[in-house]
């Protein structure tokens, strides 16, 4: 009797156990930090660190004993990255992981449509979704700096009001299907040479104007749930574990409550990792994409020897406690939400999406005697010449390459749209595959190429020359800059040998950034197309016919040669540096602000973009004349279709500071707003900013500073067109 007591005491014990209710942190009905709160204090400190850093190339743990999942992250910012190995970057080669390829963000910035941002998000956060992805490793809002710069085609363009305004709501997109954004390369990543180890000498005035408004809006706008820190140095402090961007600026000043994550083999030090700002370790002991190793994960610099230093007394629970707590915030935001919505994978909608904003992306760039559109039908037989036609442009390029469900390549979009009999192609040049960390000749023959292609071009009644950069190293690739400005492979000699060969030929670049162009002035049409994704071919044929009018506008200047480019301009102490130290000694004058105050004509400016459409700008009008600092400023203007076709206009206000007593530029953008009109239609536009966007960071305060006195509100539909302005005061 004693005995069976005992055991209906035991039985009766775990039978009220279970119908005790479950821990808090499981309860989707109590508020978010309650419940990160509960978890906390039952979690032992060893599955604290084991929530700090990674446990494969691509995840981390969560703590298994309470329910609570890894997190696992994933390549973007285009598309969603094929499945690898545990251990290995190599695609693990699975039948179902095949994406849709979303335009490059060159290509959204163009569109300057933050509508199509949000869309944007949307979208790749429902493919991020559907593949049980947790945070997806963008957008990347690094600025343009130099058209050298290995990842430029990632990132937003050269000025910080258009990245802000474009990655809020991309952020927001993807956050809206319960899957973290991970802005990146936090901060001052703007080349790939030495990237690991160069440290950043900048002013605090530009690093606070120029590189960090974008990072700073995704944070307090876009409420960013993750960032990742860059390679580079700051302050001789690797970013990853930098004591001033990170615990300073980004956690204290703009109070960010998600997780820092370290680029992958971004860690050098353990006590700066515990102690300056780093949540997540990823990928320490690789180079962040080829090298495989040996070490385990439990050697990284916040496994082991953190935890011991936690258990000696070394460093503050507190520390370890905030890193497990941004990253339970992370877990209960996204796996863990309760009200998280279902992904989906390359869907009809995802590629009207795709479709969408590559038409809006694509710039015209010059179109002498109306060269484009091309009407169906108009021509006997189109030439179409050059790799890019045919090359896919979604491989290769290092992080961001893609294994893809579908592309349409510009010559199979053509042919779809002109018919296979009206189109005769030619290659005309040829690269090497795209290998990455290393140059890959083609062994294809260049002067039989080019012999082809002239007898081609001859023979047309037009010619479309596609080409450009692609992904291969030292292109637009992660991981080595360009070696030159101009276009590789020959291509400048074949547009040559072409024009002389059909004075009736146009030129359309797909690239992540600006090339020199020798035969500019000989050609009477420039399409400046970018990285289109799965829809590449199907855009660019829809603008190149004409059913879709082009509206797209450079994010950033193309200068006429690399020596007018400001970094370049001062000399390789400003790019690339000595290998251990580079400085910016252009300071804020970055792009267009460097062209326009020292009066330097670029080869087509920040903001332009032609369309087969003409508008007119009406007269600018501000609310008042005299404002304080806490007054917002009204303006408002028409915009008027004065041509024949349907179309959108960028209507661009800039500010100019004439008298300050620090440098400032010549103008500065400050608000833009897109507007879509049918031909003689006319629309009122209202464009709002408030006196405090028209201060600069003053050094001597070490804070945002608006002097009184006269400032000059500029209408333009690029930095190099301004129509009107307007003069306002400050007291």
């Amino acid at each position: 009797m004693k005995y069976l007591a005992i055991v209906f005491l035991s039985v009766a014990c775990i039978t009220g156990s279970a119908q005790q209710k479950k821990p808090v942190y499981l309860d989707v009905n109590k508020p978010l930090e309650e419940r990160i709160e509960n978890a906390l204090s039952i979690m032992t400190i060893q599955e604290k660190v084991a929530l700090c850093h990674a446990q494969s190339k691509f995840s981390s743990r969560g703590v298994p004993r309470l329910g609570i999942p890894e997190v696992w992250t994933d390549d973007g910012p285009h598309g969603i990255r094929e499945e690898v190995f545990w251990d290995q970057w190599s695609g693990a080669n699975w039948s179902n992981d095949s994406c849709t390829a979303f335009p490059a963000l060159t290509s959204l910035a163009a569109t300057f449509n933050p509508a199509l941002s949000l869309a944007y998000g949307k979208a790749i956060g429902e493919e991020a979704r559907y593949r049980n992805k947790n945070v997806l490793l963008g957008p990347g809002v690094n600025i343009y700096r130099i058209p050298l710069n290995g990842r430029n085609f990632e990132y937003l363009g050269e000025d910080p009001l258009l990245s802000s305004r474009m990655v809020v709501p991309y952020i927001q997109g993807v956050q809206s299907i319960g899957v973290a954004a991970c802005v990146k390369h936090y901060a001052l990543n703007n080349q790939e040479e030495w990237r690991g180890h160069i440290n950043v000498n900048v002013s605090d005035q530009a690093l606070h104007e120029i590189y960090l408004p974008a990072f700073k809006a995704a944070v307090r706008e876009g409420k960013v749930w993750s960032l990742m820190g860059a390679y580079n140095q700051y302050k001789e402090e690797h970013c990853c574990h930098n004591g001033i961007l990170l615990n300073k600026i980004l956690k204290e000043q703009w109070k960010f409550d998600g997780v820092v994550i370290s680029d992958w083999g971004g860690v050098h030090n353990t006590d700066q990792a515990v102690k300056n700002g780093l949540d997540l370790e990823m990928g320490t002991y690789t180079n962040g994409l080829t090298t495989e190793a040996n070490f385990p994960y439990s050697e990284y610099y916040l496994a082991r020897p953190f935890l011991t230093g936690v258990q000696d007394g070394k460093y503050d629970i507190e520390l370890l406690n905030d890193k497990a707590r941004r990253i339970l915030r992370l877990i209960f935001r996204t796996t863990m939400s309760a009200d998280r919505p279902y992904g989906s994978f390359v869907t009809p909608e995802h590629s009207e999406v795709a479709r969408n904003i590559a038409q809006e992306g694509i710039v015209l760039l010059k179109n002498n005697t109306r060269f484009f559109p091309v009407p169906v039908g108009k021509y006997k037989k189109i030439a179409v010449i050059g790799e890019n036609a045919t090359r896919s442009l979604v491989v290769g390029g290092g992080s961001s390459s893609l294994k893809v469900a579908y592309e349409i390549s510009p010559l199979q979009g053509l042919i779809n749209k002109y018919g296979k009999q009206q189109i005769d192609y030619s290659r005309g040049y040829a690269s090497g595959p795209a290998v990455y960390g290393r140059e890959e000749p083609s062994k294809l023959n260049p002067d039989s190429l080019l012999a082809t292609a002239i007898a081609v071009a001859r023979n047309a009644d037009i010619v479309l020359f596609i080409g450009g950069l692609n992904k291969n190293h030292f292109q637009d690739c992660e991981g080595g800059d360009r070696q030159s400005f101009g276009l590789p492979f020959g291509q400048d000699k074949l547009i040559d040998a072409l024009i002389k060969a059909n004075k009736n030929t146009a030129v359309i670049l797909l690239s992540g950034n600006a090339v020199a162009m020798p035969w500019e002035a000989r050609v009477p049409a420039i399409i400046q197309g970018w990285y289109l994704g799965s829809e590449a071919g199907n855009a660019l044929a829809d603008v190149i016919s004409g059913e879709v009018n082009p509206s797209g506008k450079l994010p950033f200047s193309f200068p006429k040669s690399l020596e007018d480019n400001a970094a370049y301009s001062f000399g390789k102490l400003s790019y690339p540096g000595d290998s251990i130290n580079q400085y910016y000694k252009e300071g804020i004058l970055v792009g267009y602000r460097w062209f326009d105050t020292k009066k330097i004509t670029p080869q087509y400016a920040f903001g332009f973009g032609l369309s087969y459409t003409t508008f007119e700008l009406g007269d600018l009008a501000a609310n008042k004349n005299t404002y304080t600092k806490s007054d917002s400023i009204l303006v408002k203007f028409t915009v008027k279709n004065t041509g024949n076709a349907a179309g959108a206009e960028v209507a661009q206000l800039y500010v100019s500071d004439p008298v300050c007593s620090v440098l400032r530029p010549a103008k500065e953008l400050k608000a833009f707003e897109k507007v879509f009109l049918e031909p003689g239609e006319t629309k009122t536009v209202s464009l709002k900013l408030t006196v405090a966007d028209l201060a600069f960071f003053d050094e001597r305060i070490n804070d945002w500073n608006v002097e009184p006195g006269e400032f000059s509100l500029k209408l333009g539909n690029s930095s190099g067109n301004i129509s009107q302005s307007v003069t306002i005061n400050v007291k």
